[in-house]
């Protein structure tokens, strides 16, 4: 993202004087940095999984996930990650994770332990995958984040299995019954890639080509709805933890302010890919964090 004063843009000042968190926001920003410390680097190097947001080449922006075995990610320099492999035949990043000089966004999340780190940067193609020279390295609090276990590498699937510009039934179902989603935003010249996290329920399918959830609190950056005050485009990404299949999905957001300061984020489909890609990663049933809000009865929604 555009960097001004520290590591903050307008887009995300913007936010954080209207909820009243500069001054937290400040603090909290100092822990963002260029370079990746021991633990971090050891963090990355157990990881079994990766997720990547970038632009693609007409410019909608996507979040993909990289699966390996771990070590697959890890830090070759105090700011450089190396990456092995790349995204599965058919993903959207495909082209954008071979072209110089991409500006990608990562976020390794380890369920297992509730923690998670991103690593914000500029791509560089390898013979083995690509690198990342990192611009900003961070970790987040743990939460909304839910627990869970790995349980089996499945090598079989189709690979993409349908591509559209709304959702189906079946995949609305499933972003009804997501507990994690994971957002890809752009501002200026660069990218980032987060977490969202709640009960069931509460990411609001309103019809087939928009969605809406609630911005909980959070740490005070608010580096995701500041990119979105500078450029709308967006990609979500919704993993099938028990199934290993992923739902992809390209579009516009937009924040929605309450008279109580609440926030609630409203995206509208533009594109999706839903796959079910060899070497896919399944996960136990979901231990829920203490964290998360109790979702509000709804009155049914279409599709």
């Amino acid at each position: 993202m555009t960097i001004t004063a520290g590591p903050y843009h307008q887009g995300s000042r913007q936010v954080q004087d209207r909820a009243g968190v500069r001054e937290l926001a400040d603090h909290v920003g100092r822990s963002i940095g260029p370079g990746i410390r021991e633990v971090a680097a050891a963090f990355l190097a157990r990881q079994p999984t990766l997720v990547v947001g970038a632009a693609d080449a007409a410019g909608r922006i996507w979040a993909s996930l990289l699966t390996g075995a771990p070590g697959f990610v890890r830090a070759t320099g105090p700011g450089r990650v190396s990456v092995a492999g790349g995204v599965p035949d058919g993903d959207p990043l495909a082209e954008a994770l071979a072209t110089p000089g991409t500006p990608l966004g990562t976020i390794a999340l380890d369920p297992r332990t509730r923690r998670r780190m991103r690593l914000n940067g500029i791509l560089e193609p390898t013979p083995r995958g690509f690198a990342v020279e990192a611009g900003e390295v961070f970790s987040n609090c743990p939460k909304y984040l839910q627990q869970r276990e790995p349980v089996e590498v499945l090598w079989d699937g189709p690979g993409v299995v349908r591509r559209g510009g709304a959702l189906t039934p079946d995949q609305a179902r499933g972003v009804r019954a997501a507990d994690t989603f994971f957002i890809a935003t752009a501002a200026g010249d660069g990218a980032d890639a987060s977490h969202r996290g709640g009960n069931p329920g509460f990411v609001e399918v309103l019809s087939p080509t928009e969605l809406a959830w609630p911005d909980y609190a959070g740490n005070a950056m608010f580096l995701t709805l500041g990119n979105l005050v500078e450029e709308p485009r967006a990609g979500l990404l919704f993993p099938d933890w028990e199934t290993g299949r992923t739902l992809q999905l390209t579009g516009r957001a937009r924040t929605e302010y309450g008279p109580d300061g609440s926030r609630t984020v409203r995206f509208t489909i533009e594109g999706t890919v839903e796959a079910e890609h060899p070497g896919r990663l399944r996960w136990s049933a979901p231990d829920y964090s203490p964290a998360n809000p109790p979702v509000p009865h709804r009155g049914r929604t279409t599709t």
